[in-house]
């Protein structure tokens, strides 16, 4: 199984050395033993970026989970089994979905407790972002007020603390409707949590900043209906 490297709470690392355990050259996959390549999965797209050796270097254009092993897919080389490859991120990429999904989370959190609406979905970018909520009939005053109100906890610069929790510990922490803990297996435990302050906390393997003040500005661009009693509330950050 890779071992990710960014978790718990290692996501501002940018570069890293690992050992090749397979190739697939009809695929052009790379599977490493260790990575901090953040594969695709809840909401959050893969990481970009590079991996080298002495002999060649590739693109890492996809990263995806497969059966507990991180495939990486390139463009360019393939390395060898058992040889040592220098991975670096597209940081610019990284850094962009670390603050959109710390976003998603303050803006969730802000109409679950004002709307009392969970999130039934969401999907982040690297320049805008977007949630789904359920039950919800917003206004174009609401959708000021979310704005307004997840502005405000950022504008006071919250830290972001990362960290593994059991999974009873966690359970008891998370407001109902903040999350489908459901929807994890049993078996994962400890489970990795995402507290905002003392504002927020919640399971999730997404890659995220330190602290709220790196967001900037938040702006509610869009809102579209997605059926009965859902709404789909679509977000940009702007730089401070």
């Amino acid at each position: 199984m890779t071992e990710q490297l960014y978790l718990p709470d290692e996501e501002y690392r940018r570069e890293f050395d690992a050992r090749v355990v397979e190739v697939d050259e009809s695929a052009m996959t790379v599977v490493l033993d260790r990575t901090l390549f953040y594969k695709e999965g809840g909401g959050q797209p893969p990481d970009h970026g590079g991996l080298s050796w002495d002999t060649g270097e590739a693109r890492v254009v996809d990263v995806r989970k497969d059966h507990g092993e991180i495939r990486h897919t390139v463009e360019g080389d393939l390395p060898a089994e058992d040889m040592t490859v220098h991975g670096e991120l597209d940081w610019e990429r990284r850094h962009a979905h670390m603050r959109y999904h710390t976003a998603q989370h303050v803006v969730s959190k802000v109409v679950l407790d004002e709307y009392g609406a969970s999130t039934a979905g969401n999907q982040i970018y690297d320049d805008h972002a977007r949630i789904d909520f359920a039950p919800a009939d917003f206004d174009e005053s609401d959708l000021r007020d979310i704005e307004e109100r997840s502005n405000a906890l950022i504008d006071r610069d919250i830290p972001v603390a990362k960290e593994n929790r059991s999974r009873a510990a966690l359970e008891a922490e998370t407001p109902d409707g903040r999350t489908n803990l459901d929807l994890i297996p049993a078996d994962v435990d400890p489970l990795r949590a995402v507290a905002i302050g003392d504002i927020d906390v919640c399971p999730c393997g997404g890659t995220h900043v330190d602290s709220l003040g790196e967001l900037g500005d938040l702006e509610i661009v869009e809102r579209t209906s997605k059926g009965a009693d859902t709404e789909r509330i679509e977000f940009i950050l702007h730089e401070k």
